[in-house]
């Protein structure tokens, strides 16, 4: 990476712990007047390990659940994507450490075993076959500069968040999931309710049944917005309050299921049916979260990956290399 991007990085990651220390991150936790039940150390995860080891020294952020047992996570620190089967907890790279690339959100497409991935600062978003490992796509997303931080797979396209700027991008894809042409990525601007701070803006992102609606968080604004996939136009979502360190977010049904990276929970947002407004219906803990950047949802069991960014900041964002952190996957039973 070049000087300057480093230079930029330590400063955006400096900033980014500075607000997370904040006092009023705690006042706004108490604020949030809606909820309903707090629930820590749930019970252990029946016949699969609670418990899955990564390699030390990954750097994971973001992680998903593919067919089957599997469960990929991808690495911050080399571009790598590491393969766990969640029965045994035993796994293996397969795609192996890149020399140029970063891996942050990951979605994965059953229609094709295909795993997108997110690229951070280098403005790309690369596809790999999760069967081989081959590399079989990379879009340029953006070339001024930016931070690609998530994905998500709707049946025509993959969508991808940008932390540094009020946009978003779609990729389109066929009904079987084919990949279309390197320059088919398109630029849409985030507009209406959406609103720009200094840090890490856009970030985790979900999708309705049919991809006309996406929810897009900002980690910056502690706000979560309902954005028409088309237009770009985005409807802040009435939770009764903020949404602090909100990161990595998954959706099932109605439920949304946010990642609140540095407050070290899992809040679970009942939606209504336009999704202009929530309760916060549960709090997911565990004593054993250490800052949960990005979750997945395999049966009754919430994932969550300890990303450890207080431990040591990853290399991308200045800090240095250790490849003695150990790093893990948390699984939490669901009681809804």
């Amino acid at each position: 990476m070049k000087n300057s991007v480093k230079i930029i990085s330590v400063f955006i990651i400096m900033a980014f712990f500075s607000c997370s220390n904040e006092p009023l991150i705690e006042s706004e936790i108490s604020e949030q007047s809606v909820i309903l039940n707090s629930v820590a150390n749930k019970s252990p995860v029946a016949n699969f390990p609670s418990i899955i080891d990564l390699p030390n020294g990954f750097y994971p952020e973001g992680i998903v659940s593919g067919n089957g047992n599997d469960l990929y996570a991808g690495s911050l620190y080399h571009g790598g994507i590491y393969k766990v089967d969640l029965r045994t907890g035993s796994g293996a790279m397969i795609v192996p450490a890149q020399s140029d690339r970063t891996a942050v959100g990951l979605d994965f497409d059953p229609r094709t075993n295909y795993i997108f991935v997110a690229g951070a600062f280098d403005g790309y978003a690369y596809v790999y076959d999760a069967l081989s490992g081959a590399d079989v796509g990379a879009f340029q997303l953006t070339t001024e500069g930016g931070f690609i931080n998530d994905v998500i797979i709707t049946q025509n396209a993959a969508y991808f968040t940008n932390s540094f700027a009020a946009e978003f991008y779609k990729i389109p894809l066929a009904s079987n999931g084919s990949l279309p042409a390197p320059d088919a990525v398109i630029t849409i601007p985030l507009s209406g309710d959406f609103t720009m701070v200094q840090g890490f803006n856009g970030n985790g992102i979900v999708a309705n049944n049919d991809g006309t609606k996406l929810i897009i968080g900002n980690s910056g604004s502690a706000a979560l917005y309902n954005v028409d996939a088309a237009t770009g136009v985005a409807t802040t979502i009435n939770v009764g309050g903020s949404v602090p360190t909100n990161d990595g977010l998954v959706l099932r049904g109605n439920n949304l299921y946010v990642a609140q990276n540095f407050i070290n929970r899992i809040s679970v947002i009942k939606l209504n049916g336009s999704w202009d407004s929530g309760v916060v219906s549960d709090i997911i803990t565990d004593s054993n979260y250490r800052i949960p950047a990005t979750v997945a949802i395999k049966g009754n069991v919430i994932y969550a990956v300890n990303a450890k960014f207080d431990l040591a900041p990853p290399p991308i964002f200045g800090g240095v290399y250790d490849p003695a952190i150990p790093y893990e996957v948390v699984g939490v039973n669901l009681n809804n």
